[in-house]
Formats: C-alpha cells, sequence, structure tokens
C-alpha cells in the first residue's frame, strides 16, 4: 500500500500522518489553516485547553532521542485535552527482546488512539501504520532519513506568517541535505504548495544523486544558492549518520558554507533565517544570524505546537466516521 493510499481513508480524512509526499494540496492548507486557528488569530495568543481529544489517548513511542519534538507533541496533546504517555524505549521491553509489533499489540490493548512515533530507521512510521488496528492514527516523528512531516508543516506554516503567497518565493535549504529527512520533508511540501524555486546548497558529499528529480536546482557554492532568495532554511550536520570522510572538519565546513551576517547580504533585505535545531553554532550559523533580527527560529519552535495540534485534530476527526 502506498503512502497516501494508507494516509488517506475511503471518506478522504487524514488516518495518518507518514509523510507530506503525495498529499494534495488542499490537504496541506487545511493543516496550515487550522494551525492558524490554535495560534490564535490577530493576537498572537496560543489556545491554552480545547476538548478536541477529551478521552483520547495518545502515546509518544520514540525509539530515538528527542527534546524539542517529544515535547511539542506533549504539549499539542494536553493542549487538546488528550492523556498522554510517552514511553521511555531505552527502559521498554524493546531492549528485552521483545519485537516491534508486539509491542504495538500490548499498546492497544491499552486502549490507546494514536501513535506519535519516532525511529532511527527509514519507514518505521509506515510499518506501524500498516500493522495497527483500524481506530489508531499514526502520525511521524522522524523516521531515519525519510521523512519528518510536521516538521515540514512548521516550516510551511512560519513561511506563510512572514512571506503570505508561497507562490512568489525562493527558498534555499542550505546543509547536510544527504542525511536530512527535514530536507526532504521541506522540499515535498515546498513544492506541493506552489513554492516555484526551491534551492540545495552543500558540499557534492552532502547532495543525494539525482535529488533534482525532487524539483530542486543544486547549488555548491553558498552565495549562489543564496542569491536574492527570500527564505534560508539551515541544517545541523547530522555527523552520527555519516560514513566516511564526507567533511575535512567542521570549522573547514563553517569557512565554506557556515551563515554569516556577510554572507547573508546576497539574500532579499527582508529574509528570513529558519533551523530546525538543535543548533551548533559555528558550524551550520553565526550566532550573529542565530539571535539575529532575521531570524524566525524560535518562533519555529512555537508554531511546531499549533501545528502538531492541527495534525492531531485532523487525524482524530478520521476516527469519528
Amino acid at each position: 500500500m502506498t503512502a497516501r493510499d494508507l494516509q488517506i481513508n475511503e471518506h478522504g480524512r487524514l488516518q495518518h500522518f507518514i509523510t507530506v509526499e503525495g498529499l494534495p494540496r488542499q490537504l496541506l492548507i487545511d493543516i496550515l489553516d487550522r494551525a492558524e486557528g490554535f495560534a490564535g488569530l490577530g493576537g498572537g495568543r496560543a489556545v491554552k485547553k480545547v476538548p478536541l481529544l477529551r478521552g483520547k489517548t495518545v502515546i509518544n513511542l520514540f525509539f530515538e532521542p528527542s527534546t524539542r519534538t517529544r515535547t511539542t507533541f506533549e504539549l499539542a496533546a494536553n493542549r487538546l485535552s488528550a492523556d498522554v504517555l510517552s514511553l521511555n524505549i531505552d527502559a521498554s521491553s524493546a531492549k528485552k527482546g521483545e519485537s516491534l509489533l508486539d509491542t504495538l499489540r500490548n499498546l492497544e490493548a491499552m486502549h490507546c488512539d494514536m501513535f506519535v512515533v519516532r525511529h532511527n530507521l527509514s519507514g518505521a512510521a509506515h510499518f506501524i501504520a500498516s500493522h495497527v488496528a483500524p481506530h489508531i492514527s499514526v502520525i511521524n516523528g522522524g523516521d531515519g532519513r525519510h521523512a519528518h512531516p510536521t516538521q515540514a508543516m512548521l516550516d510551511a506554516f512560519t513561511i506563510r506568517q512572514h512571506k503570505h503567497d508561497f507562490r512568489r518565493l525562493s527558498v534555499a535549504i542550505v546543509g547536510d541535505i544527504l542525511h536530512s529527512r527535514v530536507a526532504r520533508s521541506n522540499i515535498h511540501a515546498l513544492r506541493i504548495l506552489g513554492v516555484p524555486d526551491v534551492r540545495v546548497v552543500g558540499p557534492h558529499t552532502l547532495i543525494p544523486t539525482g535529488i533534482e528529480t525532487m524539483g530542486v536546482r543544486v547549488f555548491q557554492e553558498l552565495e549562489a544558492g543564496l542569491r536574492d532568495v527570500d527564505v534560508v532554511i539551515m541544517l545541523r550536520l547530522q555527523q552520527e549518520r555519516m560514513r566516511g570522510a564526507l567533511l575535512p572538519s567542521t570549522s573547514e565546513y563553517f569557512r565554506l558554507y557556515g551563515l554569516t551576517e556577510q554572507r547573508l547580504r546576497v539574500a532579499k533585505p527582508d529574509v528570513i533565517v529558519m533551523h530546525p535545531g538543535p543548533i551548533n553554532r559555528g558550524v551550520e550559523i553565526d550566532s550573529a544570524v542565530a539571535d539575529g533580527s532575521r531570524s524566525v527560529i524560535l518562533q519555529q519552535v512555537s508554531h511546531g505546537i499549533a501545528v502538531r495540534m492541527a495534525v492531531m485534530a485532523l487525524c482524530a476527526g478520521s476516527q469519528t466516521e
């Protein structure tokens, strides 16, 4: 079963959120619009509590360490009035040899309604969604190098807050494209939303072969890739996933690809700078840029709560049909 067939139920509603790839533009717009409501239209005031998931149980199933993503999912579920359980996989039965399917069956027996899954293996969320009971929704909190769909949607939400019309934008995604699930999900989301110029920038060792087929332009020289862009999305070096000598050193990487105020001058004057975090200061980005007036990095974190509330609410809506 394809990811799209798995995610959209027979009524055309969102059952699971595994990847943005292949989803219709209107569904992504619906997520952004609903997140707008949760963020508080006009006043910038976050909604504290709504009863949309009252009586539901959400389990955060994180097989990979995370602070920012796990915490924002917990806050999102709490603000939707759900009961939330976050499992410490390092101390769970999975470490004692229990299979993933056995773990799922035991959790299903606890009458849960939604899994938020983060896993170091690509395809893990798709596998889980393919095997859960029909009433359970699965949201991908990041799987291997494959996808991080809610990060892509909160990035799109942040961009829309500042730039409004996707169809007029140039966006540069800079850094470790090869190992980045954020880059892949952002490319899919931005292209679906109508961004005409999506660029990937980085050393050739960190650019996947054939990525042009995703509808992006490839740049290996930073200044050329940043010229006249509206949005810059910096990526973390995924050194824990690297195999072999892909980089000479982090200092050399910063010299060639680190974002500084001087390098940012070739972008448009009202450019915004983003980063999914955690930031490696002095490696991917200079502190003057990360903390500067054009940085919207902390806004991304705040928007993550509203966007994840929107995704959870849409998935929960499909369960009532």
